[in-house]
């Protein structure tokens, strides 16, 4: 039997130690009396999830922190909209296509019924710098949303029938057409250029390249196909390509011609719809490209974080709103169970809801405020002008699939699709 020296001294926790020690307690007794002793314990699913330009969302950390108290959490594989749509979806748990066309390409395809969600809607905007929408304004083609207190005004109306035969060379001034080159004080200047409509009489200012539209890769990105059916649409004499067609043949036909008039008026880019956006709101965005396409969310977050770390909106950039307008509608489709919970979630936590908000988005669900009024009163809040609604009511509705697909595999010449194997 084995007995203790007395004379040995005793063993002794360090001085650092004890003292945390009634600290340590008193955490321990706060996580127990709030519930929370026992969230590093539980379970947390991962989800896998296959999305497009609005992964933002849920890359945004505050999203993340909320998402981790249901015990999910997101694992974001990045491809465009309509690249989720064509290619094997094996091993999600979830999509969330950017908008409604690559959504039903999606929804096609499952044999399984499936939950699904549409948290919020965004319009298509175009995002420029000031002198440009300036250029644009005295040529007739834009007209600023007035801001509050007579301000800088950070929104323009775009009219895109005159807005696309500028980009065509064929608008020299608001009443007068050009008719070839532009001579001025001996520099020949093309008529699509920015130089040939103006903007380097103001100011000293020189851009001798075309007016054109960034837009991110049509075979890949959801806002890419939607500008093409706003093109598509003033092209087609204000209507949607194939509508009314009973004759397929016909309606591919008239789908192949429009292309071939909208092709040549944008600037096709490999980069999806977030990297367009990061790279117009970088500091060398300027210079990347005058006018790109983005989502208005992208944009409103941008001011609304800018006003919080300034304590004033970027009055250097601002929007275009297109009309006609096109509103895009995110949906976030469950491919598995986990895949459900997510959307349940996302569906029912008033506090995802309210991150949305802060994010520049427009939360759309039934039986309360209106899409526009909560995000329009967060902004008037911060100090932020609140986008005046489109005067002109006209939407444009995208052709059915069949037709746009025509029309996107025309303009972009995409690859083929890839289908999950059996």
């Amino acid at each position: 039997m084995r007995t203790r020296d007395r004379n040995r001294p005793r063993a002794r926790l360090p001085v650092h130690v004890l003292l945390a020690l009634p600290l340590a307690l008193a955490g321990l007794i706060a996580l127990l009396v709030t519930g929370n002793a026992l969230r590093p314990f539980d379970r947390v699913v991962t989800i896998e999830a296959r999305m497009a330009s609005k992964s933002d969302y849920f890359k945004d950390p505050e999203v993340q922190r909320l998402l981790l108290k249901h015990g999910l959490r997101v694992d974001i594989h990045r491809l465009g909209s309509r690249g989720i749509a064509t290619q094997s979806l094996t091993g999600m748990d979830a999509v969330f296509p950017s908008g409604q066309p690559a959504a039903k390409l999606i929804l096609d395809r499952q044999d399984r019924s499936v939950r699904s969600v549409r948290p919020f809607v965004t319009p298509l905007v175009l995002g420029t710098f000031r002198a440009y929408a300036e250029t644009l304004e005295k040529m007739g083609v834009a007209t600023a949303q007035p801001a509050a207190g007579g301000g800088r005004a950070l929104y323009y109306d775009l009219d895109m029938d005159r807005f696309m035969d500028l980009l065509d060379g064929r608008t020299g001034t608001k009443d007068q057409a050009l008719t070839g080159d532009q001579d001025r004080d001996g520099v020949t200047e093309r008529a699509d250029t920015w130089n040939g409509i103006g903007f380097d009489r103001p100011g000293g200012r020189s851009n001798s390249g075309r007016v054109l539209v960034r837009t991110s890769s049509v075979c890949e990105s959801n806002s890419a196909g939607a500008y093409l059916s706003i093109l598509a649409f003033v092209a087609n004499g204000d209507s949607t390509p194939g509508a009314g067609q009973a004759d397929e043949t016909k309606a591919m036909e008239e789908a192949r011609t429009v292309a071939r008039k909208i092709k040549p008026l944008i600037d096709l880019q490999g980069m999806w719809a977030d990297e367009q956006a990061d790279s117009y709101l970088s500091d060398l965005g300027e210079s990347i490209a005058p006018i790109s396409l983005i989502y208005e969310h992208q944009y409103l977050a941008h001011q609304i974080a800018h006003e919080r770390e300034h304590g004033e909106a970027d009055t250097d950039r601002v929007l275009l709103y297109p009309t006609p307008y096109a509103l895009t509608e995110p949906q976030l489709i469950s491919l598995s169970g986990e895949g459900d919970r997510l959307v349940r979630v996302i569906q029912d936590d008033p506090e995802l809801r309210r991150r949305a908000i802060e994010l520049g988005f427009r939360v759309r669900f039934s039986g309360e405020d209106g899409t526009s009024d909560q995000l329009n009163a967060y902004l008037a809040d911060h100090g932020i002008q609140v986008p005046r609604p489109n005067r002109d009511e006209t939407k444009v509705y995208e052709p059915d699939l069949d037709v746009l697909e025509e029309i996107i595999d025309s303009v972009g010449t995409c690859p083929p699709a890839v289908r999950d194997t059996p």
